[in-house]
């Protein structure tokens, strides 16, 4: 028998709570009407709501379905979900992690960065909440109540320190859990979003369903990262054949059959000669692995073009 209570923080004040992982399992959890406080939800979840909160830090792990934040303000969260909606909240600064596009309502001064967040039990949760680490559009809001001549929503700085805003936990009992805030160890690949990119020039690489994909993947971001370049953008969907021919154009019938095995993981890289810096780190670290990899930077941007609009409208963005 389930005790909701065991699933509900409400009316604390000033105080450090949360779930380690395991305890949660999946279920629906609700937060309400805290003040200055702490919460840590290290697990996931299927549904949570969080009403009536103000100046708290919240730490939510894969959330299977939906976050709704309604009347809080002054709060500080990282947080990963299907769905992402606030209403009638202000001021909430949000590390986040989204499957679909995030909505906003009736709610101003909101502000949102990529999720960057690591502990052990973390890429579990992802699976067991159905979330790909791949399939992240923290930035592209949708304010559903937008008003003339104002913003209601902004991005953070892009130095943004995570642990500044969510501290790690202070309980004895949470600090069991071994996090790093460290960016390169994110679970989550650390997107530019809708910023402001850096050169007219990006490139796709798109990696097929196999053993290694997400660990090729990581690689390839990590090797480009490291030369200076930059990850705009990543996704993981599934093709079927006409999709092939629109993204891949004439080299359709290569990649085809890679298809049936399962999802593709895409990744955009931007910033001056990325095309030849993902072609040759493609020939020297993957060469038995099979990837699509624009060829030209007069290609380029058109494979990109391609892939997201076939991509958005498989996500019904």
């Amino acid at each position: 028998q389930i005790d909701p209570k065991d699933y509900t923080f409400s009316g604390l004040k000033d105080e450090t709570v949360g779930r380690l992982p395991g305890k949660v399992a999946g279920q629906q959890f609700v937060i309400q009407d805290c003040e200055n406080c702490s919460i840590y939800i290290f697990d996931h979840s299927a549904t949570i709501t969080i009403d009536d909160c103000v100046n708290c830090q919240i730490f939510l792990g894969p959330i299977k379905g939906s976050v709704f934040f309604r009347d809080c303000k002054d709060c500080k969260c990282i947080v990963a979900c299907q769905q992402f909606r606030t209403r009638d909240c202000r001021k909430l600064e949000v590390f986040l992690c989204c499957a679909t596009q995030p909505i906003i309502e009736s709610s101003t001064g909101m502000k949102f960065g990529c999720f960057q967040y690591y502990y052990p039990e973390l890429a579990l949760q992802f699976k067991d909440a159905g979330l790909s680490i791949f399939n992240n559009t923290w930035s592209n809001i949708h304010d559903f109540t937008p008003v003339s001549g104002e913003n209601n929503w902004g991005l953070l700085p892009e130095n943004a320190i995570v642990q500044d805003y969510v501290p790690l936990p202070s309980s004895e009992e949470l600090k069991a859990v071994r996090i790093s805030t460290d960016a390169m160890r994110s679970i989550i690949p650390i997107t530019r979003g809708r910023r402001q990119k850096s050169s007219d020039e990006s490139c796709l690489a798109v990696f097929f369903a196999g053993d290694y994909t997400t660990a090729n993947a990581r690689k390839l971001i990590d090797e480009m990262t490291g030369k200076g370049f930059q990850l705009v953008q990543t996704k993981e969907v599934s093709m079927k054949a006409e999709d092939a021919h629109r993204v891949f154009q004439q080299r359709a019938s290569e990649f085809i059959p890679l298809l049936e095995k399962g999802p593709v993981v895409a990744l955009e890289f931007n910033g001056d000669g990325a095309v030849e810096g993902c072609r040759s780190t493609i020939n020297d670290v993957f060469s038995g692995t099979k990837v699509f990899v624009s060829e030209s930077k007069a290609s380029a941007s058109q494979d990109v073009d391609n892939f997201y609009n076939f991509a958005d409208m498989q996500m019904g963005m």
